[in-house]
């Protein structure tokens, strides 16, 4: 038996995503940051997740601890297992904005192919935020060490060093925090995405 034969939806008998929103007083979208790594973009999302939270607005951060130590920790990092891992934290995040909930993915995804296999599944309820700070200025930062040892060899294929990032062509914010504070980034997103979420 195929296996799509052995697949009975219940769709139809489960709770809308138009009852869950009404239960949650809130429109579920995915916030999808993207950049380099130490560009800032699981700090401005965490900042995000406090202040959404002051609004009384329901959220959920994924990012690359809580995604590659569950449901991805048997993928690696070759072309092949970086692409499975953004269709997969796409399709979880699809399934929180159905439900109502204001999901805020932060991942380097650093191909515009990647992305935009990402925005096809969650569809219009994506919000692309590019983190757009420089590599000088991520490297300088370097927060958990791996531009050095980039440099020095010791991991391959590392986006911005041995590995291209194509920026966003339109993305719905770009915010370079080199000269921006965590607070300023946060108001800045705040403005485009509230609206989005239309308190119902």
């Amino acid at each position: 038996m195929k296996q799509q034969e052995n697949i009975h939806p219940i769709f139809d008998k489960m709770q809308s995503r138009e009852a869950k929103e009404q239960q949650l007083r809130q429109r579920g979208i995915t916030v999808w940051f993207t950049g380099l790594s130490g560009s800032g973009k699981s700090t401005i999302a965490v900042a995000l997740e406090h202040r959404l939270a002051d609004q009384g607005i329901f959220s959920r951060i994924l990012d690359g601890d809580n995604i590659r130590t569950g449901i991805n920790r048997g993928l690696g990092f070759s072309e092949e297992d970086r692409r499975e891992n953004i269709r997969r934290i796409a399709e979880v995040s699809k399934l929180f904005t159905e439900t109502g909930i204001v999901t805020l993915c932060a991942f380097v995804s650093p191909t515009n192919d990647l992305r935009e296999m990402a925005r096809e599944i969650i569809g219009e309820d994506f919000v692309e935020i590019y983190v757009s700070t420089p590599l000088e200025e991520c490297e300088r930062r370097d927060v958990k060490g791996l531009y050095a040892k980039a440099r020095r060899g010791e991991i391959k294929d590392f986006t911005g060093i041995t590995s291209p990032f194509e920026a966003p062509d339109s993305p719905a914010l770009a915010i370079d925090t080199t000269n921006l504070s965590v607070e300023e980034a946060v108001e800045r997103v705040l403005e485009i995405i509230v609206p989005k979420i239309k308190h119902i």
